[in-house]
């Protein structure tokens, strides 16, 4: 078998059919929904609406006794299927985070300074970098005037000892 990719107009055609089938399901299902209540309700024996007034308190009491069961019952079922439901998007969450996500294995590029610079900047701006070019010489010279002007740090700490340093030094 060979493997030719479907027209569109077929797979058109394929989908229409599939929702035709559903809906007409849907509809089957809807209309056994209702005979289904239809026959329950049926078989309900007639409210007998005969008697004294006691007698009919005493039958609206037992209804909402029962009407009070069923919802505690259905929110009950609501409960456990929000509960179900909860722990199934954990599980889900779960399996995701053992999976992992797959990262693509990235590549070592090595480009020159100008081809990042190119990169970045676009080719607009054709800026060519010799960053060897561009640094600076730094000459070392020994300053020998400094040494002599600053002197002997530890005369100038015995000279401003004191309260006589200090009036010297506003003095002078």
């Amino acid at each position: 078998m060979s493997d030719k990719k479907m027209t569109s107009s077929r797979r058109h055609h394929l989908k229409s059919l599939v929702l035709q089938i559903a809906f007409e399901l849907i509809e089957v299902e809807r209309k056994e929904a209702v005979q289904e209540k239809a026959n329950f309700m049926a078989e309900l024996p007639a409210l007998d609406l005969s008697g004294d007034q006691a007698a009919l308190v005493e039958m609206l009491k037992k209804l909402a006794h029962t009407i009070d069961k069923v919802d505690e019952d259905r929110y009950d079922a609501e409960s456990k299927v929000t509960k179900a439901d909860k722990e199934i998007e954990d599980l889900r969450m779960k399996v995701v985070e053992i999976q992992g996500m797959k990262k693509p294995a990235l590549k070592k590029v090595r480009m020159s300074a100008d081809a990042m610079l190119q990169a970045l900047l676009g080719t607009k701006h054709k800026a060519s970098m010799d960053f060897r070019a561009n640094l600076k010489e730094v000459k070392k010279e020994v300053k020998e005037e400094g040494v002599d002007a600053v002197g002997d740090w530890r005369k100038n700490v015995d000279e401003q000892a004191g309260m006589d340093g200090r009036k010297k030094k506003f003095q002078g």
